[in-house]
């Protein structure tokens, strides 16, 4: 009789075991309720945002790839540094691109305003240093902006912008492709890492990738219809280029980036201090010191 309670106590207990030893997701849409609370003060109140978008890559390269891409990069660098991951968020900045099929583009007043919404909505549940991981370049301006958007009026948290580059990286394997900027040879090789069965390396060539340079305009004058101006196709570059060794070497830079940043964020306790010290200036200006 004693063996048969025995055995009973430890069939009950297993599940609550189980839950105490096993690993939280870092994944927002994974965790259970009990479970989010946990993973919060594990992240130290550090949440990450991968922004990507839904635009063409060429004839070769899946339409959500800067979404795919910065959420690989993303989910492996928390395996270094943890931190919780917010859902796929696409809506950012891509108005150059609509012209192509399967391009979502936002009006910038729905960007800004969702974005808002989005980030106050994390602080509510205690992401209080929020880092933006940056995966498409047409956020280049939008993101940054945003971030000095929130100096606007007072926020219980801090907005991190990160963008990683190539160009940051040293060594590893030559990127030959003389223009490289859009489904080319580094981000055609960096999917082929994080999903090759969505490549279709033998489609690379079926498009030009080449600069038309269908405007004349002096340095340093910008219009929106540059891009187009250049690359109609929305390609630029050669994705027959593309290496998994190139790949290879450029996600795990990519990642290593972002655990670096996470960790710096978890140690910044500068920021929000100071960023709080601005808003009360800003309510007296004539009061600050000149």
């Amino acid at each position: 009789m004693r063996r048969v309670i025995a055995l009973a106590f430890l069939i009950c207990a297993a599940p609550l075991w189980a839950q105490q030893t096993q690993k939280l997701s870092a994944k927002w849409e994974e965790l259970t309720g009990p479970d989010f609370i946990q993973a919060i003060h594990q992240a130290q109140g550090v949440c990450v945002l991968p922004f990507g978008i839904l635009e063409k890559h060429g004839a070769h390269l899946p339409i959500g790839t800067d979404l795919i891409n910065v959420r690989y990069a993303v989910e492996h660098a928390v395996e270094q540094e943890y931190a919780v991951i917010f859902p796929a968020y696409y809506f950012g900045q891509i108005a150059e691109a609509r012209q192509q099929p399967g391009t979502v583009s936002y009006s910038r007043d729905l960007q800004l305003s969702l974005l808002q919404a989005t980030t106050d909505e994390m602080s509510r549940n205690g992401c209080k240093k929020i880092v933006i991981v940056n995966g498409h370049g047409g956020n280049l301006s939008f993101l940054p902006y945003f971030a000095q958007t929130q100096l606007d009026k007072p926020h219980d948290y801090v907005v991190y912008v990160y963008w990683w580059s190539r160009s940051s990286a040293k060594g590893g394997p030559e990127v030959t492709d003389k223009l490289d900027m859009h489904a080319g040879q580094s981000e055609t090789s960096n999917t082929m890492v994080s999903r090759p069965d969505l490549v279709h390396l033998d489609r690379a060539n079926q498009e030009s990738g080449a600069d038309l340079h269908r405007q004349n305009l002096p340095p340093g004058v910008y219009t929106g219809i540059w891009w187009y101006a250049r690359f109609p196709n929305h390609y630029s570059g050669n994705g027959a280029l593309a290496t998994k060794e190139l790949g290879e070497y450029d996600m795990k830079a990519w990642e290593d980036g972002i655990a670096n940043v996470i960790k710096a964020v978890k140690a910044d306790q500068t920021s929000l201090e100071l960023q709080n010290e601005f808003y009360k200036d800003a309510e007296h200006p004539l009061d600050t010191k000149q």
